[in-house]
């Protein structure tokens, strides 16, 4: 039992015995105390005050008497108006240290015992178009989906990290119709260039190409929303369109050759952002079962068929509009893929909770879903979570993929990785090391430095992603927590021999040691609270405030040259166990820890 529930037990315990109430979870507040006060943790007494007929300071006073006469873990305490602010001994301290010590993956959950299933939980992220690489908002979307992976992990659940990828309709068949009319014949291999680049620059080509014909048509005298339609190009890429859907061999056959271009790119790309996937669904696949899901609750009565023969759903009792569902042709919507995908997930897994990370321009997307999901009768329908996040934006502006304008995930991670060299060479970090290793610390701090920038941000939030900032090793920044990882290290492979903490305590430990213990307790709270708000953020910001705590701590003592070798042992456990948090709730990230910077 943590030093928090210990409290709490007692308070309850001294509520009841005092004034014969049964004090709720809710009513036992207990934060830190605050600075300018003494004590370790504080105890809101608000609550009871009704029941002990008596002023908030008798009520806290009473209370303060009892636990420090039964609760061992109490030295003494304060009362400040109805505040009962209490200070815990030395050797309870001591004692959660070598708890923490002792565990591992002290904060996580443990997975289910024998007999016992943990719940499953899916996680959806990534979904690139195989028309274009990845960019700058890819990465947030892959970096949230892999932290909350790691996070419902923590929290002992089952996961399954999965990937839609939208492999069919207009978009590719812009780039596939532009390489054919303009690519004599052109690889990856022969352009020198990753298979996702090269289709992506295709897209593009289309594009200009496209408004080329546009601007012809309108110069004409037509309506520019009818040249839009009437363009020769888009005509084509319709054309295309639906000779892939009738499963035209030679259509078939090139879509399937640059698809695996552009696999190939995605592949090396997720590789160096450190992310993956247990399944990876394809919209090709999942298409034609959403449009026989509909047709299913068509013939049920759930859906309505207009006068056109497109296929909507009523949603005016659940105070929204009607949606599309199937198109007068008979084809698809997202909405009807999505159906499709949900149905072979739930075959294919036993889902409890199905977790959407994807942009909050898809929010009212997700709200029908839901709905849809539910009336189909699938049991997590109601319950599925949209992980909604704001967009991400440099400093120069938004990006726009068809103008070629993008921020491309690859030169990012690039640019960070050498930003983080230049800025290590030039402090002189990386003196008296090779050049392998010098490389190697530049990759994890240059992507740890990215990871750190865009998840410490609450998800919700749209944020601007400042490349030369993240990278500063002081502040809230992933260098600066990594270099006090990288430090804590090196301290501890020049001590001679592995501390033990001693049985009995000589001496008291002092404010910044209790601190440290304190906050490193605190870290259990933090992944369980994370995983109920699927909150990366919060993961991030107690491992800013733990790194804070110990360099306060390492200001104002030193661990190495301390004389008392009792203190130094206590200090060198300390050290160690700080590291071992900041690299697992690092790691809960997706960022890496390097042993030396």
């Amino acid at each position: 039992m943590n030093m928090e529930a210990l409290i709490c037990k007692a308070a309850g315990e001294a509520v009841k015995a005092l004034y014969g109430m049964e004090a709720t979870e809710k009513m036992l507040q207990l934060q830190k105390t605050r600075s300018e006060f003494e004590g370790n943790l504080t105890l809101v007494v608000f609550p009871f005050v009704k029941a002990a007929r008596k002023s908030p300071e008798q009520t806290a006073q009473e209370i303060g008497q009892y636990l420090q006469e039964h609760c061992s873990a109490v030295e003494k305490f304060n009362v400040v108006k109805g505040f009962l602010n209490l200070s815990i001994g030395s050797g309870n301290w001591l004692e959660l240290l070598k708890t923490i010590d002792s565990t591992d993956n002290f904060g996580f959950r443990q997975p289910a015992g024998e007999g016992e299933t943990a719940p499953l939980v899916m996680i959806e992220y990534s979904s690139p178009n195989t028309n274009k690489p990845l960019h700058l908002g890819h990465v947030r979307n892959n970096l949230l989906g892999w932290s909350l992976a790691q996070i419902m992990q923590a929290n002992g659940n089952r996961v399954v990290k999965t990937n839609i990828v939208n492999d069919r309709g207009i978009h590719i068949c812009k780039s596939m119709l532009a390489w054919v009319k303009w690519g004599n014949g052109e690889t990856p291999e022969s352009a020198g260039k990753k298979g996702d680049h090269l289709i992506g620059d295709y897209y593009v080509l289309f594009d200009k190409h496209y408004r080329e014909e546009i601007k012809q048509l309108v110069a004409g005298g037509m309506d520019e929303e009818k040249a839009k339609q009437e363009a020769p190009l888009i005509k084509e890429a319709h054309e295309m369109l639906v000779k892939w859907e009738q499963g035209d061999p030679e259509v078939r056959a090139l879509w399937e050759k640059m698809n695996a271009w552009v696999y190939a790119g995605f592949d090396e790309t997720y590789q160096k952002m450190g992310v993956g996937f247990d399944k990876i669904y394809y919209e090709s696949q999942t298409y034609l079962r959403g449009k026989a899901k509909v047709e299913e609750g068509l013939a049920k009565g759930l859906f309505e068929r207009h006068d056109d023969g497109s296929v909507w759903a009523d949603l005016t009792d659940e105070g929204l509009d009607q949606k599309l569902l199937l198109r007068s042709d008979g084809t698809s919507v997202y909405m009807t893929q999505d159906i499709g995908t949900a149905e072979m997930r739930f075959q294919d897994y036993p889902i409890d909770k199905m977790i959407y990370v994807v942009g909050n321009e898809q929010n009212y997307h997700f709200q029908v879903l839901s709905i849809l999901l539910d009336r189909l009768g699938f049991k997590w329908g109601k319950e599925l979570v949209h992980f909604s996040y704001g967009m991400v934006e440099l400093p120069n502006g938004k990006m726009k993929s068809r103008e070629g304008t993008v921020v491309d995930a690859d030169d990012l991670m690039e640019l960070m990785v050498e930003n983080a060299y230049k800025t290590s060479m030039e402090s002189g970090k990386f003196a008296d090391i090779t050049e392998a290793e010098r490389r190697e610390i530049a990759r994890i701090v240059g992507m740890g430095a990215l990871k750190y920038f865009i998840l410490k941000v609450d998800a919700r939030k749209n944020m601007l992603f400042n490349p030369e900032e993240s990278i500063d090793f002081n502040g809230n920044t992933g260098p600066f927590i990594q270099y006090t990882y990288a430090r804590i290290r090196s301290i501890l492979r020049k001590a001679t021999d592995t501390p033990a903490l001693p049985a009995e305590m000589a001496a008291e430990l002092n404010e910044k040691e209790t601190a440290l213990i304190q906050k490193m307790n605190e870290f259990p709270a933090a992944v369980e609270q994370a995983g109920k708000d699927y909150s990366p953020s919060g993961i991030a910001n107690y491992c800013y405030e733990l790194t804070k705590v110990f360099n306060q701590f390492y200001h104002d003592y030193s661990i190495l040259n301390e004389p008392d070798e009792q203190k130094k042992a206590i200090r060198l456990v300390l050290a160690r166990n700080v590291a071992k948090i900041i690299r697992n709730g690092m790691g809960l990230l997706g960022i890496e820890v390097p042993e030396r910077m």
